[in-house]
C-alpha cells in the first residue's frame, strides 16, 4: 500500500482533521541514513506530523519543522510541503536506546526535553511565519498538540506512531491531527474529548494495519466523518546539483580560489538525502568566470 494522507471534516464541519500512513516514506529515511530504532522513532514522527501540517498549506507554500531538545540525538530538521512531499534528518542518526518503563522506545530520552520546536512557514510573502514553543514532553505528539495551542491557538489532538521492526526497519508508521473549530459547541468538544481519550494509541492502529480513513472513524467515529481529499504522500528532496552549485557561487571569488587551489575540485554533500555532488576544476574556474562576468 502506497503512503496516503486524507482530509476530513467532523461534527458538521466543527471539526478539521487529518490522517496519514507514512510506513514507507519513514523507511526510506531509515534507508538512507541507517537511523536506529529510537531515533527513528523521534524523527519519524516529527516527518508524520510534517507531511500532516504541510496539508494544511497551499500552493507553493512549505514549512520547515526544528526540534531541538538538547538529548543525544541533536537536533531534527523536516521540511514539508503543500503536495504530500516531506524530507528529513536527525543529527545522530545512530542513536538508540533500552526500552522504557512502559515497553516503549525511548523517545523522550533521545530527543530530550530542554529545549524547543520551531516551524517556519515559507507562504510566499515577504517575510516567514515562525512559531516557537518549548518542548513539553519530548515524545513529538505532545509537543505538536502544545505548539498548534500556544503558537496557532487552535485547539488540537496529535497523534503519532512508528513501530520498528527488530532488523530496525520501519514496520508501520502513521498518526492524526484533529483540530477545534470555531462554532464547535461544548457538546461536540466533549464528545471529541472523550473518544479521543479512550481510543487506541496510535501505534496499536497503525499496527492494526488500518487505513488513514478507518484511523479517523476510529478516533471521531464513522458516522462524524466526511472525508474531503485524499493526497499521495512521499519522501521527495529538492536537493541538485544546480542548487548547489549556485550556493557554492554565493560564496564569492575568495573561497573558490581557495578550494581550487587547496584541493583543486570541491563536494556538496545534502543533508536530507545524502545524495553528493562533486564540482571539477574546471567546474569552479567557469563559477569564477560566471561571478566575473556579472561584476
Amino acid at each position: 500500500m502506497n503512503d496516503y494522507l486524507v482530509k476530513a471534516l467532523a461534527f458538521d464541519g466543527t471539526i478539521r482533521a487529518y490522517a496519514v500512513r507514512s510506513t514507507e516514506t519513514i523507511g526510506e529515511v531509515q534507508r538512507r541514513h541507517h537511523i536506529w530504532p529510537t531515533t527513528t522513532a523521534a524523527l519519524g514522527r516529527t516527518m508524520t506530523a510534517g507531511v500532516m501540517m504541510g496539508a494544511m498549506l497551499k500552493g507553493d507554500d512549505k514549512l520547515t519543522i526544528k526540534v531541538e531538545g538538547k538529548g543525544p540525538a541533536g537536533p531534527m530538521i523536516v521540511d514539508s510541503n503543500a503536495h504530500g512531499e516531506v524530507r528529513g534528518y536527525v543529527a545522530n542518526p545512530q542513536t538508540h536506546f533500552d526500552l522504557n518503563a512502559e515497553g516503549k522506545l525511548d523517545v523522550k530520552r533521545a530527543v530530550g526535553t530542554e529545549g524547543m520546536l520551531t516551524v517556519v512557514k515559507d507562504l510566499g510573502l515577504r517575510e516567514f511565519f515562525t512559531g516557537q514553543v518549548p518542548l513539553v514532553s519530548g515524545e513529538i505528539g505532545d509537543d505538536f498538540t502544545e505548539y498548534f495551542v500556544v503558537s496557532e491557538q487552535v485547539p488540537s489532538a496529535v497523534g503519532l506512531g512508528v513501530l520498528v521492526n527488530p532488523d530496525n526497519t520501519v514496520k508501520a508508521a502513521g498518526g492524526f491531527i484533529i483540530q477545534v473549530m470555531p462554532g464547535a459547541t461544548e457538546e461536540t468538544i466533549a464528545a471529541l474529548e472523550k473518544r479521543v481519550s479512550t481510543v487506541e494509541p496510535i501505534s496499536k492502529l497503525i499496527d492494526r494495519g488500518l487505513t488513514p480513513e478507518e484511523i479517523l472513524n476510529e478516533v471521531l467515529g464513522a458516522e462524524n466523518v466526511e472525508v474531503l481529499d485524499r493526497m499521495d504522500v512521499s519522501f521527495s528532496c529538492n536537493c541538485s546539483r544546480e542548487r548547489f552549485g549556485n550556493a557554492i557561487i554565493g560564496l564569492g571569488e575568495k573561497e573558490i580560489q581557495e578550494m581550487i587551489d587547496e584541493e583543486g575540485q570541491a563536494e556538496a554533500n545534502c543533508h536530507f538525502c545524502l545524495e553528493s555532488y562533486v564540482y571539477s576544476k574546471e567546474d569552479l574556474e567557469g563559477f569564477l568566470h560566471e561571478i566575473r562576468s556579472q561584476s
